[in-house]
């Protein structure tokens, strides 16, 4: 009998033991895996309305200029036609459409821009002076371009954004009155200086982008670029006999460094972002 207890006694025991071994065994491994949950992280918004104001200077370059020979009754180009550099600055009001895309419309004026040229032929069958002779002329120009632009940023980091674009209008082109001087080239004398009254009007007008901006706050912005624009060619001066025009210039080209800011309506409320969240494997305990 006492051999019978003890033998019932052990059992009880042992399956004590058991369960409480088991009790302090890690839990089984489930490898399906933990979603987080979304992450909401807000960013400055894209979209919005922009003043823009830019200052800068450019180099013109005339592709040519002829005059109306009225003793001959021909067109002679002029022998040298150059234009100065000058000053500009404009502004304008955008709309950045997304991250990448915006678009604006500008108004800009470049200041008066002199012009010198010269001409060579025989005076005496123009009737200008006794023998061969060189004339020199001297005007300016100055003008106001209206552009509708659209620019790309190719690359955004951080702050910084490089943008590519380009733009078409129309630029209403001030000629000055010229004065020609015509001077024997023997050193004999110069005739009476010739005053032709300046034309004005709209020139077809397009324009190549390329620069650099940098977020100086949330809705400011500095923007440095260059700018390639081609005025398209016109009437330069008027003849001295008739309400007609002697004078006519081909397409002006220039070359614009610019600088400026742009200031976004807006750009500093933010918008909501929803991160996808990713799949979070739990830590396996051995």
């Amino acid at each position: 009998m006492r051999k019978i207890f003890l033998a019932a006694t052990a059992l009880v025991l042992g399956g004590i033991g058991a369960a409480e071994a088991a009790d302090i065994l890690p839990p089984p491994i489930i490898d399906t895996p933990v979603y987080e949950p979304p992450v909401v992280q807000p960013v400055a918004a894209a979209g919005g309305w922009y003043l823009r104001g830019d200052a800068g200077y450019s180099w013109h370059k005339l592709r040519g200029a002829e005059f109306f020979q009225g003793g001959l009754g021909t067109y002679s180009p002029f022998t040298t036609a150059k234009l100065r550099s000058s000053y500009s600055f404009g502004g304008g009001v955008g709309y950045q459409i997304n991250h990448r895309l915006r678009t604006d419309v500008t108004l800009d004026y470049f200041s008066k821009a002199d012009f010198r040229g010269s001409t060579r032929g025989g005076g005496a069958a123009a009737g200008v002076c006794a023998g061969p002779c060189t004339s020199s002329d001297f005007s300016g120009v100055s003008g106001l371009s209206l552009l509708a632009n659209a620019y790309v940023d190719l690359y955004k980091h951080g702050r910084f954004a490089f943008y590519v674009g380009g733009g078409l209008g129309g630029t209403r082109v001030k000629w000055d009155t010229l004065a020609n001087t015509a001077c024997a080239d023997d050193g004999s004398g110069c005739a009476g200086t010739d005053y032709h009254g300046g034309a004005a009007g709209w020139r077809f007008t397009y324009a190549l982008m390329a620069g650099a901006s940098v977020d100086l706050t949330c809705n400011l912005k500095a923007d440095v670029g260059y700018r390639y624009r081609n005025i398209g060619g016109g009437a330069m001066f008027k003849s001295l006999t008739s309400n007609g025009y002697q004078g006519f210039h081909k397409d002006i080209q220039s070359h614009e460094v610019r600088g400026g800011l742009r200031y976004t309506f807006g750009g500093c409320e933010p918008e909501e972002v929803y991160i996808e969240p990713a799949p979070v494997m739990p830590a396996v305990y051995k």
